[in-house]
């Protein structure tokens, strides 16, 4: 089922979503945008949080922030019992894979919110009365958000917010400068990268090294799995459904190498490091 939305959604000229939110934004609706942590893959930062705003959001935020509540639910889970062995769930691919092809295995993943959807919450609470507005390379996330209608998330990917700037004819501007997140995640932002929730929420010094994995891309998650299965000394399977993670996402419009982009990511990490909201 996955692989066939993916088919849909990479022919469509113009997906459903898409025009969703230039409806929305005809309105004048109050929006919030979720930027997924891959962003700077393809969009230069601090300009597109401007950009975002010209276009008619009125709140643009990290989905890294959610992540640090992702990363808080599943090491308190882990600390409330010693014997608790997790498959992480944030990449909507792999819980798909595992409920159709695996389902032995279900029972072990995570129920910890997602970044996508901890960010929905903490947008709630934050800006209530605006809709959010998820924007990153995976579009299986369009299934995860219909999983959750209690969050009315809507999912677009970085190569249809593109198509956004074209069709509303949204020019670069240099007095976007100035312009920061309203809500950072700045020690989450290398989630994207394979092992990124383990690497960020230090699992590495809450367990041994043989008790957690970290892979990405088909073939290593089948291995990871049949892994998981067999060693019950395995607590922690942190797992993405693309290759090298998320910078992989079929929504990226770049076509650098895995090497660049994953570079991109951690340069972002590095130079901005606690960008004012």
């Amino acid at each position: 089922m996955v692989f066939y939305f993916w088919f849909l959604v990479l022919v469509m000229p113009d997906s459903p979503e898409l025009t969703e939110l230039i409806n929305l934004i005809s309105k004048d609706e109050k929006l919030t945008a979720m930027f997924a942590p891959s962003f700077p893959i393809d969009f230069p930062f601090p300009e597109i949080v401007g950009k975002l705003k010209r276009v008619g959001f009125s709140y643009v935020v990290e989905v890294a922030r959610g992540a640090v509540e992702t990363n808080r639910q599943v090491v308190e889970d882990l600390k409330s019992n010693p014997k608790k062995r997790i498959i992480t769930s944030p990449c909507p691919s792999c819980v798909r894979y595992i409920k159709a092809q695996r389902p032995e295995l279900a029972s072990f993943l995570s129920t910890a919110d997602s970044p996508m959807r901890a960010t929905a919450k903490l947008i709630k609470q934050k800006f209530p009365n605006t809709k959010p507005v998820f924007i990153g390379p995976c579009l299986t996330k369009k299934l995860e958000a219909q999983d959750h209608p209690e969050l009315d998330i809507l999912v677009i990917t970085f190569k249809e917010l593109a198509q956004l700037f074209d069709q509303l004819k949204i020019p670069d501007s240099t007095e976007d400068l100035i312009v920061h997140f309203d809500l950072l995640g700045p020690t989450t932002r290398l989630y994207p990268i394979s092992g990124g929730l383990c690497q960020t929420a230090g699992i590495d010094e809450l367990l041994a090294k043989d008790q957690w994995r970290m892979d990405s891309g088909l073939e290593l998650l089948k291995d990871a799995l049949d892994d998981f299965s067999k060693n019950k000394e395995l607590r922690v399977l942190d797992i993405l459904f693309c290759d090298g993670g998320c910078i992989n996402g079929p929504g990226i419009i770049s076509k650098d190498p895995l090497g660049t982009r994953r570079q991109k990511v951690i340069k972002f990490w590095v130079v901005h490091p606690s960008a004012k909201e």
